[in-house]
C-alpha cells in the first residue's frame, strides 16, 4: 500500500512563488470594506500576471497568493512587472496595498492533496525577507536569471530561515538596475575566508536601534551613526569599518563577537536612542570582541542642542578606550561645523535615508530634503556637499534631463561646501567626481587627495579616487587603492569590482579583468570591459556574447560616443579600450 501511495507521488523542477499583503491585520482593523476592495483589485491584477507568464495560481488566500511557474525566468518577470504595476495602481487607491513576494526554485512534491516539499517553504520564506513592494529569490533562482533579465541584483548573504535547515543565499531584486551597481552586496567566499583583523584598532558601529514609538523615526538614529562612524574614521591610527558594511546588520539580532569575525575588526560599538520633543537619551556601549567584555559604557540624556557635543565625546571616548595614540593635530577634526540651525540638521539626516538606496525616485526625494536644508541654511557645508552628491549620482546614470547641466551644478555646490567648511571631506569626495568627468584630471586627484586625509578610512571616496587614478594612467596606485577599500568596506558594492576590473584592463591583464568583473552580482554592469578583455585575449565567442548583451541593455550604443565620454587623461587609452570593444564586434 505504501508503494502505491508513493507512485501518486510526482516530482518536477519548478519555481515557487509566493506573495503576501504587508499589515494585513492591521489594515482590516482600520477598513474592512475598504481593504477587502483593494486586495481583491491587486490580487486580480496579479492573476492577470501569472497568466500572462505562464504561472498557475495554485492558491489565493484572503491576504495572499501561492503560485507555480515551469520557468523561474517567468516567475521573476511575474513578479517585478507584477509590483510595478500594483505600485501604480496603488497611487488612486485610498487603501494602498503592498506586496511581498519571495520566490525559490527547487523540487516539488505534487500528489492528490496538492503541492509540497521544502522548496515550498523556502519561497515562502523569502517572501518574509522581501521589503514592502519588493521581490526576494533565492541564489538558486539568481544563477538563473542573472543574465537573462536585465534587472538589479543586491545580494542579501546566507539567512537563516524558519524550519529551514541550511542556510539559504537570498538576493533583492531591482526593476531598475541603475545604481545598484553602487549599493551594498554581501560577497559570498566559497573558500569561507574571513578577513583578518589589522594591526592598528579596529572598530565598526553597528546602527542604533530606535527606541521611539514611531517606526518612521529611525532615520534619526541612523543618522547619529553615520555621524559617529565619519567621526572616527578620521582618526589615521584607527581602522573603521564603512557605514554600508555596517548598515546590513540593521535589524538583524547578532552576537558583537560574529559581527567582528565576519567584518574583521576587534572593536563593536552598539547604541540605543530615543528622541521625544527636543530631548534624546542615547546609550552607546563599546565591546572588545577578542575577550567578550564590554569596556566601556555610557548614558547620555540630553537635548537635542547637544548633539554634536556628545557626537565628539562618544568619537573621542570610543579613540581613549581603544589605546590609538592620536596627533594633536587630529584631535580638532572630528566635527564638521554645525549648521546655524538645527531643522537642517535633520532635514539632511531623513534625506540620507533616501541616498543610499540608489534609486531614481530616492535620490529625487534625498536632494528635495537637502535643498530644504539649505534653504534653512544656505552656508551649511553638508547640505551642499550632499545635494552634489545627488546631482553626480544624476549624472553618472543619466537620470538628469541636462546631464551637463547637471554636473556643473554638482561641482558648484560642491566647491561652496569646501569653502564653508574646510574639513568636510564629502565635500572634497564630490568635486574630485564632478572635475574627473569634466577631463580635469590634476584637480580632480587634488580633491580626492584633500578628502581622504580629512577622511582616511572612507571606502567609497577611495574607491572613486581609485577610478580616478585608473582614468589618469596610474592603474597600479588604483589597484591598491581598491584592496585597501575592500578591507574597509568587506560588503563592498559592485562598483569595486567595476573599477578594479577597469585598472587591470589598463595594464593589459585582462584574465585578472575577466576574474574580478564575473565576481559581480549584476553582470550587466561589467559587460563592456568583458567584451574587450575577451576581444584582446582572442576569444572571439565570447566577446561576440557579452558586446551582444551590451547591446540588448544599450540598443543605440556607438563607439564613437562612449569614447568620447571615457574620462581618460591619455588618448592611448581611449583607443586600447576601443580597439577591444571593436574586437569584440561593437562598432
Amino acid at each position: 500500500m505504501n508503494d502505491c501511495n508513493k507512485n501518486t507521488i510526482k516530482r518536477t523542477l519548478q519555481a515557487s512563488l509566493f506573495a503576501d499583503v504587508v499589515g494585513y491585520s492591521r489594515m482590516m482593523g482600520e477598513n474592512e470594506i475598504a481593504t477587502l476592495e483593494a486586495v481583491r483589485e491587486n490580487i486580480g491584477l496579479f492573476e492577470e500576471f501569472c497568466n500572462k507568464h505562464e504561472g498557475r495560481i495554485e492558491q489565493i488566500r484572503g491576504d495572499g497568493i501561492f503560485a507555480i511557474f515551469d520557468s523561474a525566468v517567468n516567475a521573476v518577470h511575474c513578479a517585478v512587472d507584477a509590483q510595478h504595476d500594483i505600485n501604480q495602481v496603488n497611487q488612486d487607491l485610498e487603501t494602498p496595498v503592498k506586496f511581498r513576494i519571495g520566490i525559490n526554485l527547487g523540487e516539488v512534491l505534487r500528489d492528490k492533496t496538492g503541492l509540497h516539499g521544502d522548496s515550498l517553504n523556502i519561497a515562502s520564506r523569502l517572501e518574509g525577507l522581501a521589503e514592502p513592494g519588493s521581490v526576494c529569490v533565492s541564489g538558486a533562482v539568481y544563477e538563473q536569471v542573472k543574465n537573462k533579465l536585465d534587472y538589479g541584483y543586491e545580494c542579501l548573504g546566507q539567512q537563516t530561515l524558519k524550519n529551514i535547515a541550511e542556510r539559504i543565499t537570498a538576493f533583492r531584486v531591482h526593476r531598475n538596475r541603475d545604481g545598484v551597481a553602487m549599493a551594498p552586496s554581501r560577497r559570498m567566499d566559497s573558500n569561507g575566508h574571513k578577513p583578518g583583523i589589522p594591526s592598528k584598532p579596529s572598530v565598526v558601529i553597528l546602527p542604533f536601534q530606535d527606541q521611539g514609538s514611531d517606526q518612521n523615526e529611525d532615520w534619526f538614529a541612523d543618522g547619529i551613526t553615520e555621524d559617529i562612524t565619519s567621526n572616527l574614521s578620521k582618526f589615521h591610527n584607527l581602522f573603521v569599518i564603512s557605514r554600508n558594511s555596517a548598515f546590513l546588520y540593521k535589524g538583524r539580532s547578532i552576537r558583537p563577537q560574529q559581527v567582528a569575525q565576519e567584518l574583521g575588526v576587534r572593536y563593536v560599538v552598539q547604541g540605543t536612542i530615543r528622541k521625544s520633543g527636543s530631548k534624546m537619551r542615547l546609550s552607546v556601549e563599546l565591546a572588545d570582541a577578542a575577550t567578550e567584555q564590554m569596556i566601556w559604557g555610557e548614558r547620555y540624556n540630553r537635548t537635542l542642542d547637544d548633539i554634536f557635543d556628545v557626537q565628539e565625546e562618544i568619537a573621542n571616548t570610543v579613540v581613549a578606550a581603544t589605546a590609538v595614540q592620536i596627533e594633536t593635530s587630529e584631535a580638532g577634526r572630528t566635527s564638521l561645523i554645525p549648521p546655524s540651525d538645527l531643522a537642517a540638521y535633520d532635514l539632511v539626516l531623513k534625506g540620507q535615508q533616501f541616498v543610499y538606496r540608489y534609486r531614481r525616485p530616492d535620490n529625487t526625494e534625498a536632494r528635495r530634503l537637502y535643498e530644504a536644508a539649505y534653504d534653512v541654511d544656505p552656508r551649511y557645508a553638508r547640505a551642499n556637499s550632499a545635494i552634489s552628491r545627488t546631482l553626480n549620482i544624476e549624472w553618472r546614470y543619466s537620470w538628469a534631463d541636462d546631464l551637463e547641466t547637471a554636473l556643473d551644478r554638482a561641482l558648484e555646490y560642491a566647491q561652496n561646501a569646501v569653502g564653508f567648511d574646510g574639513l568636510d571631506a564629502r565635500g572634497y569626495g564630490e568635486l574630485g567626481f564632478a572635475h574627473l568627468y569634466r577631463k580635469e584630471h590634476d584637480a580632480a586627484l587634488d580633491a580626492y587627495t584633500r578628502a581622504l586625509r580629512l577622511n582616511p578610512n572612507d571606502a567609497d571616496l577611495m574607491s572613486d579616487m581609485a577610478d580616478a587614478l585608473a582614468h589618469s594612467g596610474r592603474s597600479e596606485e588604483s589597484i591598491e587603492l581598491l584592496e585597501k577599500a575592500m578591507q574597509l568596506n568587506p560588503f563592498y558594492p559592485d562598483q569595486y569590482l567595476w573599477h578594479l576590473g577597469g585598472a587591470y584592463y589598463n595594464l593589459k591583464r585582462y584574465d585578472e579583468a575577466i576574474s574580478v568583473l564575473q565576481r559581480m552580482h549584476n553582470p550587466a554592469e561589467g559587460r563592456r570591459l568583458l567584451a574587450a578583455s575577451c576581444g584582446q585575449l582572442g576569444r572571439t565567442a565570447e566577446a561576440k556574447t557579452h558586446a551582444e548583451k551590451v547591446l540588448v541593455a544599450h540598443p543605440s550604443f556607438s563607439l564613437k560616443a562612449w569614447a568620447d565620454v571615457q574620462p581618460d587623461k591619455f588618448q592611448e587609452d581611449v583607443d586600447h579600450f576601443v580597439d577591444g570593444l571593436a574586437k569584440a564586434g561593437l562598432h
